[in-house]
C-alpha cells in the first residue's frame, strides 16, 4: 500500500499524472465514470470537515472565513465622475446636431453614450388643464398651496406676438361658430356614422402595429391632392417618438395629373422627406425600379439587421395594396376601387432581406374638413352616403366645366340639379313620369370622381418666392467663395454638395392617359426652360481648371449624368428567384448538335441580332482582328422566358363527337377473295 502511495507522490512531484491514463478516482467503477463520480460528490458533499470535538478543520465550499488582506488603490478617480463633458463641447455638439437633426437625408449611424436629453431643450410649455393640476380649493382660500402661477406667456410682448399669429392664420370661412357658417337644418343633428370611417380604435391599432414593426415607413399620397391625404399626426409621432424610423413619401396615381404637376410636388415635398413618384400598374408601371433601388439602399444602411420591414400607410383608396402588387408583379393583396378593402395588416416577402407590410387606410381627423371634403377624398363608400347629390356642388366648384362637358357630353347647366338631370336624360336614369333619378346619377358621378375618370388636380403652390430666395442664397454663397479665395491667395475652395436623394426619376416617361386642356399644360414648357437656365448658370459659374480636383469633379458629374434608369433595370424584377434553364431533350437535337430551349430564337433575341448586324454593318471597314476581338468580347445571350404555347388542347385536335369518322371500314373476307380471283383472271388473259 505504501508503495502505491509513494508512487503517486512521485508522479505528483514530477509534474502530475499527464502520462498515466489508468489512474481512477475513488468511487469510479463500471457503473459510475469520472464525471458521474464528481457530480455525486458535488451533490452529497459540500459539508465542513470536523474533528472529534466538532471543531471545523476544513470549511465547506464558499464558507471559509479567512480573507486575504485587501487594499484599495489610492486614486482620486474613485471619488470623481465617470464621464465628464465640458459645457463648451456640449454646446458645439448641440449646434452641429441642430443643423442636421431635421434633415431627412442625414442618418445617424452610431449613437454615442451621451444622453440626447441634454441636447434637446424643451422650449415649449406643454398645454395642461389647470383644473386637473391645480383645483380651485387648493389654489384659493385657506388650503392654497400655489406659490407661483404657471403661465404660457412670460411677457406681454410674447402674448402680443401669439395674438398676432392667431389673427394672421384666422379664416372666417373655417370658423364654425359664426352665424353665417352655421346651417340650421342639420347642424344640431348627430353626424352620420359613415363620416367616421377609418377612425376606429381597431384600425388605429393596426396602424401602430405596422409602425412598430417597420424600419422604413412609406406614406402613400394621392398625386391629385398630396396635402389633403397627408396624416400629420403620424408624421409628428414618428418625428417625436420614433426618430430611428425612416419616413418616405410616395406620390401614387401620377398618371392622372400632368407631368409638371408631379415634378413640382416632388420638388416641394422633397424638402421635408424623400419623395418618389409612382404609378401602380402591373403592365405599365412607373417608379418601380426607383422604389426597389431605394429599399436596397435602406437594407445596405441597416446591414447589421438580418432583414428590414417596409410598412405602407396612408389614407384609404390611395393605392397601398396596388403598389405592393406592382412591386411583386403579381396579385398578393386584395385590391378594389373602393375604400376599406384591406381590413388587417399583411406581411409580404419581397426579397430575402426586405419584407413589405400592408396596412388598412387610416383617416386623420381634422376639424377643418367638412363632409364634402371627406366624401371627395375617397374616404367614404359612395353607396353608404345619404343624399349624395348635396356633394355635387363642391365637385363642380373644383373641376373645370370643359372637363365635365367632355366626360359626360353635356353642355350649359346652371346648377348641380340641372347638371345631374342632363346626365340622367342621356344615360337613361329616369323614374316614372320621366323624372331624373338624382341620387343614382350623383353616385355615378362620385364613383367616376374617385376612379379618376374626371380630370382634376390641386395645383402646387407658387414657387416664385422660393426661387427668389434660392437665387439670393446662391449669390451669397458665390460672394463668400470669392472672399475665401481672396483670403487663401486665390486657391479655389471646394463646394459643399447639397444632400439629395440617391435615386433620380425621369418624369417624361410617365404615361399620362388623362387628356388635359392647354391651359393646364402651359407650365411644362416653363419647367424645361428653368432646367435649361439652371444648367447654363451652372456652366457659367464654374471655372475651367486642369487640376486633379477639377478632373475628379468632372468625372463625378459625368457619372451622375449617366445614371441608369432604374425603372428599366428593375422592370422584370419580382424577387430573388433564379432563372432555371431546362435540360435539352432528344427531340431538340439535330445533326448531332444539341440545341437547348435557350438557342431557339424569340422575338427579343431576333431584335438583338438585328441590332448587332446593323452595328457590324456600320463598322465593316475595320480589320479582321477587330472583328475577332469583338466576337470574343461578345456578351452571353440573355436568358429569356419561353413564351411559346406549351402542350396541345385535347378537344381541339381529337374527334369526340364522331370517333370513327376517319377509321377504315372492315372488308368482308369472301368479297376480298372474289376481288383477288378477278385480278388473277385479268392477268392471265
Amino acid at each position: 500500500m505504501g508503495q502505491y502511495k509513494r508512487e503517486a507522490n512521485r508522479h505528483k512531484r514530477d509534474g502530475g499524472f499527464e502520462g498515466i491514463g489508468n489512474l481512477r478516482l475513488k468511487g469510479e467503477n463500471f457503473y459510475h465514470d469520472n464525471a458521474k463520480v464528481r457530480m455525486r460528490k458535488m451533490l452529497t458533499g459540500g459539508r465542513a470537515t470536523r474533528d472529534r470535538t466538532g471543531k471545523i478543520i476544513k470549511a465547506a465550499v464558499y464558507q471559509s472565513t479567512d480573507a486575504p488582506v485587501g487594499r484599495v488603490e489610492p486614486n482620486r478617480k474613485w471619488f470623481g465622475n465617470t464621464r465628464v463633458i465640458a459645457q463648451e463641447a456640449l454646446e458645439t455638439f448641440r449646434e452641429e446636431m441642430s443643423t442636421k437633426v431635421n434633415d431627412p437625408y442625414q442618418v445617424l449611424l452610431r449613437q454615442s453614450k451621451l444622453p440626447l436629453s441634454l441636447l434637446t431643450e424643451s422650449s415649449k410649455i406643454p398645454a395642461v388643464n389647470m383644473l386637473e393640476t391645480e383645483s380651485f380649493s387648493h389654489t384659493f382660500g385657506s388650503k392654497a398651496q400655489r406659490k407661483k402661477p404657471k403661465l404660457t406667456q412670460s411677457s406681454l410682448e410674447e402674448m402680443a406676438s401669439n395674438v398676432e399669429d392667431v389673427q394672421e392664420n384666422y379664416l372666417p370661412t373655417k370658423d364654425g361658430q359664426l352665424v353665417a357658417n352655421q346651417i340650421t337644418d342639420y347642424v344640431d343633428e348627430a353626424r352620420d356614422w359613415v363620416f367616421n370611417a377609418g377612425q376606429s380604435k381597431r384600425i388605429w391599432n393596426e396602424l401602430y402595429k405596422v409602425i412598430d414593426s417597420s424600419d422604413v415607413v412609406i406614406h402613400v399620397l394621392d398625386a391629385r391632392d398630396p396635402n389633403g391625404t397627408r396624416c400629420k399626426s403620424v408624421e409628428q409621432y414618428l418625428k417625436k417618438e420614433a426618430k430611428h424610423k425612416h419616413l418616405v413619401f410616395l406620390l401614387n396615381k401620377v398618371d392622372l395629373v400632368p407631368t409638371w404637376v408631379t415634378a413640382r410636388w416632388v420638388k416641394k415635398l422633397s424638402k421635408e422627406y424623400p419623395t418618389l413618384a409612382f404609378h401602380a400598374s402591373i403592365n405599365n408601371s412607373f417608379g418601380k425600379g426607383s422604389l426597389i433601388q431605394l429599399l436596397r439602399q435602406f437594407s445596405k444602411l441597416h446591414s447589421d439587421k438580418k432583414q428590414i420591414s417596409v410598412g405602407f400607410i396612408g389614407y384609404p383608396n390611395t393605392g397601398k395594396s396596388s403598389i405592393i402588387n406592382t412591386i411583386k408583379n403579381k396579385k398578393v393583396c386584395n385590391v378594389a376601387p373602393i375604400p376599406g378593402e384591406t381590413k388587417v395588416w399583411q406581411y409580404i416577402t419581397l426579397m430575402r432581406r426586405i419584407y413589405l407590410i400592408d396596412c388598412p387606410g387610416v383617416v386623420h381627423p381634422s376639424s377643418e374638413d367638412s363632409d364634402a371634403d371627406i366624401v371627395l377624398k375617397g374616404v367614404v363608400r359612395v353607396e353608404n352616403v345619404k343624399m349624395p347629390e348635396q356633394y355635387i356642388p363642391d365637385l363642380l366648384a373644383r373641376v373645370r366645366p370643359e372637363y365635365l362637358s367632355k366626360t359626360y357630353n353635356v353642355e350649359r347647366w346652371s346648377d348641380h340639379e340641372e347638371f345631374l338631370s342632363l346626365i340622367a336624360q342621356q344615360s337613361g336614369k329616369l323614374l316614372k313620369g320621366g323624372e331624373a333619378d338624382l341620387p343614382t346619377v350623383a353616385k355615378m358621378v362620385l364613383n367616376d370622381w374617385l376612379r379618376g375618370k374626371i380630370p382634376y388636380f390641386v395645383p402646387p403652390p407658387d414657387s416664385e418666392s422660393f426661387m427668389e430666395k434660392q437665387a439670393e442664397l446662391e449669390t451669397r454663397a458665390i460672394e463668400a467663395e470669392t472672399e475665401a479665395e481672396a483670403a487663401t491667395n486665390g486657391e479655389p475652395t471646394k463646394r459643399r454638395k447639397r444632400a439629395e436623394i440617391g435615386v433620380e426619376q425621369q418624369f417624361s416617361k410617365i404615361l399620362v392617359l388623362t387628356e388635359f386642356l392647354p391651359v393646364d399644360l402651359h407650365d411644362a414648357e416653363a419647367e424645361e426652360e428653368e432646367k435649361k437656365n439652371a444648367k447654363e448658370q451652372a456652366n457659367s459659374t464654374t471655372d475651367i481648371d486642369l487640376s486633379k480636383d477639377t478632373l475628379f469633379e468632372e468625372a463625378e458629374a459625368d457619372s451622375a449624368a449617366a445614371e441608369p434608369d432604374w425603372d428599366e433595370m428593375f422592370q422584370s424584377v419580382v424577387a430573388e428567384d433564379k432563372a432555371t434553364i431546362e435540360k435539352p431533350t432528344p427531340a431538340a437535337t439535330r445533326g448531332g448538335k444539341v440545341r437547348s430551349k435557350r438557342d431557339i430564337p424569340s422575338d427579343d433575341d431576333q431584335d438583338i441580332e438585328e441590332e448587332q448586324q446593323e452595328e457590324v454593318g456600320a463598322e465593316g471597314d475595320d480589320d479582321d482582328d477587330d472583328t475577332d476581338s469583338r466576337r470574343k468580347s461578345k456578351k452571353s445571350e440573355r436568358v429569356t422566358t419561353n413564351k411559346r404555347k406549351v402542350g396541345v388542347h385535347y378537344y381541339e385536335s381529337a374527334n369526340v363527337k364522331n370517333r370513327n369518322r376517319n377509321k377504315k371500314r372492315p372488308v368482308d373476307p369472301s368479297r376480298k377473295a372474289k376481288e383477288l380471283a378477278t385480278t388473277r383472271r385479268s392477268r392471265t388473259h
